[in-house]
């Protein structure tokens, strides 16, 4: 499947993060996403009705990012309102504790434009704690179709994917609390190609 339309003009990318309660770690992640060198980016924040302070650091960048803050029915439910309100041609959502690394976006977009054949693109990414040191690499790499129905080789931050795939193929289900992202990744690949970009994108916060 080609997707001509979006070139030669660069395409804006639409970022949801989905936040509940996440004060201690969301200015790190909206910061590596205004941060970025990409010039067309849309921000919404998703944030679930915060009782932490996080509506505050929200009010901080108005202007800089759009935000809701109102009961939501978890994660995924936030994820596709997020990307219902957006206009962008390439979708990507980053949770509220992780970040992109420099120039993530720019890599990602580069390669969907040089690459049509492609619904989307994952890159690399970093296992990190709570404070942020980085504890290894995630075990990603190739998409391996049958590898993909056993593991997930797929690290959600650093995916981003085109937003008409994203909704041929149904958006999240909302029914997962968990396991959303994997259950996309194989929807997605009954369909399209995923293409594997080995660069590291995105850090993910594992917890205690």
């Amino acid at each position: 499947m080609r997707y001509a339309g979006i070139v030669p003009e660069l395409p804006l990318v639409s970022i949801v993060t989905p936040s509940y309660n996440m004060a201690e770690y969301l200015t790190q992640t909206i910061e590596s996403v205004l941060s970025q060198d990409y010039p067309q980016i849309e921000y919404i924040v998703m944030d679930g009705g915060s009782t932490d302070g996080s509506v505050k650091i929200l009010e901080k960048y108005a202007g800089r990012l759009r935000y809701v803050s109102a009961g939501d029915e978890g994660a995924p439910d936030a994820i596709n309102r997020g990307f219902h309100m957006a206009r962008g041609q390439v979708f990507s959502w980053l949770n509220a504790d992780d970040t992109y690394l420099p120039g993530a976006v720019s890599a990602a977009v580069g390669y969907l434009l040089s690459h049509t054949e492609a619904a989307a693109v994952y890159g690399q990414a970093y296992w990190v704690d709570s404070l942020g040191k980085v504890l290894g690499p995630y075990p990603t790499r190739a998409c391996d179709y049958e590898a993909l129905g056993i593991n997930c080789l797929i690290c959600q931050p650093a995916c981003f994917m085109r937003a008409d795939a994203f909704t041929a193929a149904g958006g999240l289900n909302p029914r997962l609390p968990y396991s959303f992202d994997y259950d996309l990744w194989i929807r997605l690949a009954r369909r399209y190609e995923l293409s594997y970009l080995p660069e590291y994108l995105a850090t993910t916060r594992m917890h205690p």
